[in-house]
C-alpha cells in the first residue's frame, strides 16, 4: 500500500510532467463523465426541489436515491465478469459496460427534464433513481479501467487527473446547471422551463464520456487463472452430480462474487475491518453536509447566478489546484498523511458554513468558503482514490473497488437522508457544527490503519 513516500520518488518537475501522459489525460475525461451525474441527483436536485416548494424533510429523504452508489457492490460482479450481448464482442468488457451506462444516464436525465416534479413526482423519482443506478454502474467500470490501464507509479497522477475531471464535472452539474436554469428560466423564483433546459444540457455533456469511451483501448488483463479456476470448479461440481447448467452458475458465482471478497479478507486479515471502518467514515462530514448546502443558499437569499458565478470562477480554480496538489502531495509524503490533512480540512470548511449561517449572506464569505471547500475536497479525494486503488487486486478490480467505494458512500448517504429533519428541528448552525464533529473520529482510524500497516511491514 502507499503508506510512506517511495524511496525512488520523482522530483517536482517529473511529477508535474506525468499529467501530460496520454493515459492521465484519458482519466481526466472519464472523471468528467463520472462526476457529472452525481450532483444532478444530489445537490442540484435539492436546489430544484426546494425552489419547487418541496419541504426540506422531503428533500432529505429524496436524497436516498443516491444510495445506489452505496450498494453498487451488489451488481459489481456482473459488471466485472458478465459480457453484454454484441457490445462486449465489439468493444471489450470494460468499454461495453462503460458505453451502456453512459447512454442510460443520458436517457434518464432526459426523462427527469420532462418529468416536472410538481406534477409527476413519481416518474421524476424513478428517472432520478435510474440516473443514480446507471451512474454507479459507470463508476464501477471507470474505476476498474483506471486501475487496469496503468502501472502503480502512475496511479497517483491518474487519481489526481480523474479527480480534477470529476470535480470540474460537479461544478458543471452544480454551477453550470444553475446558470443554465437562470438563463433559460428565472434567476429568482421557480421556472420549470429553466430546469428542463439545464438537465437536457447536462445529458448532452455526457457525450464527453461517450466519445472518450469510443476512442480508448480496452485494458489488457490476463484472466486465464480465474477462468481456469472457474472451469475446474465447474467440472468438480459436475463430477459430484450437479446438472451442467447449475454447476456453471455456481462456479461463476464463486469466481465472480465470493473470490474477490474472500481474497481481500485473506490478504489483510484483521486489519481489513479497520480499513473498511476508515473507508465507511472518511467522507461522512462533507456528504452529510452536502445535501443541505444548496437549500441553505436558497434560504439565505442567494440567487442562482450568484452561486453559479462564484462556483464557476473560484471553484474551478481551486478544484484544479486541489486535485493536482493532492496527487503531488501523496507522491511526496505518502497517502495516509494526506488523508489526515484532507479530513481536517473538510471538517474546517463545515465550520465556516456555520459561521455564515450566523453572519448572514455575504458574497465574499461565500467565495472564500466555496474556494476552500473545493481545495480541501480536491486534496482529500485525490488521496482517498489513491488509497482505495492501492487496496485493490487487479484480478478483481471492478468488484473490490466497488466494495470500497460502496462502503465509502453507504453510511454517509444514509445519514444524509435525515439532514432535513435536523435542520428543521435545530437550524443550520448546529447542523453544520455537527457535521464537522462527526468527521473527527476519522483521524483516529487513519492512525490505527497506519500503525497496523507499519506492524505488518516489520
Amino acid at each position: 500500500m502507499y503508506q510512506h513516500p517511495p524511496k525512488d520518488k520523482l522530483n517536482w518537475v517529473q511529477q508535474v510532467a506525468l499529467y501530460a501522459e496520454r493515459r492521465v489525460l484519458t482519466l481526466f475525461a472519464l472523471g468528467f463523465s463520472s462526476g457529472l451525474p452525481i450532483l444532478l441527483v444530489f445537490g442540484t436536485l435539492s436546489f430544484w426541489l426546494r425552489e419547487a416548494g418541496v419541504s426540506r424533510t422531503s428533500i432529505g429523504f429524496f436524497s436516498w436515491v443516491a444510495l445506489a452508489y452505496g450498494v453498487k457492490w451488489l451488481w459489481s460482479p456482473l459488471v466485472d465478469r458478465l459480457p453484454l450481448p454484441i457490445l462486449s464482442r465489439l468493444m471489450g468488457r470494460r468499454r461495453s459496460w462503460m458505453l451502456f451506462s453512459q447512454l442510460l444516464i443520458m436517457g434518464a436525465l432526459t426523462g427527469m427534464a420532462f418529468a416536472e416534479p410538481t406534477q409527476h413526482i413519481m416518474a421524476f423519482a424513478l428517472f432520478a433513481l435510474a440516473v443514480a443506478f446507471a451512474s454507479a454502474t459507470q463508476d464501477i467500470v471507470i474505476d476498474a479501467y483506471r486501475i487496469e490501464a496503468a502501472p502503480e507509479h502512475l496511479q497517483g497522477a491518474l487519481a489526481a487527473a480523474y479527480m480534477t475531471g470529476y470535480r470540474l464535472a460537479m461544478i458543471m452539474a452544480g454551477a453550470g446547471a444553475l446558470a443554465i436554469a437562470a438563463w433559460a428560466g428565472s434567476d429568482l423564483g421557480y421556472d420549470p422551463i429553466g430546469w428542463q433546459t439545464a438537465y437536457l444540457s447536462m445529458a448532452g455533456f455526457m457525450l464527453v464520456g461517450v466519445i472518450t469511451c469510443l476512442l480508448i483501448h480496452e485494458p489488457n488483463i490476463d484472466l486465464r487463472q480465474q477462468a481456469s479456476a472457474q472451469a475446474e470448479h465447474k467440472q468438480q461440481l459436475i463430477s459430484q452430480g450437479y446438472p451442467r447448467l447449475l454447476a456453471g452458475f455456481i462456479a461463476f458465482m464463486r469466481s465472480a462474487v465470493v473470490a474477490p471478497f474472500a481474497e481481500f479478507f485473506q490478504r489483510f486479515g484483521k486489519q481489513a475491518l479497520i480499513i473498511l471502518a476508515l473507508i465507511a467514515c472518511y467522507r461522512i462530514s462533507d456528504v452529510v453536509m452536502g445535501v443541505m448546502a444548496n437549500p441553505f443558499y436558497v434560504d439565505m437569499g442567494f440567487s442562482k447566478s450568484q452561486i453559479a458565478t462564484v462556483t464557476k470562477v473560484y471553484g474551478v480554480i481551486m478544484t484544479l489546484v486541489g486535485a493536482a496538489l493532492g496527487g503531488i502531495l501523496v507522491s511526496r509524503f505518502g497517502t495516509l498523511r494526506i488523508l489526515m490533512l484532507g479530513a481536517v480540512l473538510s471538517a474546517g470548511t463545515n465550520i465556516m458554513f456555520a459561521a455564515m449561517a450566523q453572519l448572514g449572506p455575504d458574497v465574499r464569505l461565500l467565495t472564500l468558503i466555496i474556494s476552500l471547500d473545493n481545495l480541501s475536497a480536491g486534496i482529500a479525494t485525490a488521496a482517498f482514490i489513491t488509497y482505495l486503488s492501492s487496496l485493490t487486486n487487479v484480478a478483481f478490480s471492478a468488484t473490490q473497488y466497488a466494495l470500497f467505494s460502496s462502503v465509502m458512500m453507504l453510511l454517509p448517504k444514509f445519514l444524509a437522508g435525515f439532514s432535513g429533519i435536523v435542520v428543521d428541528g435545530y437550524g443550520y448552525t448546529p447542523f453544520f457544527i455537527g457535521t464537522a464533529a462527526i468527521g473527527l473520529p476519522v483521524l483516529g482510524l487513519i492512525k490505527q490503519v497506519g500503525r497496523a500497516a507499519s506492524s505488518a511491514q516489520r
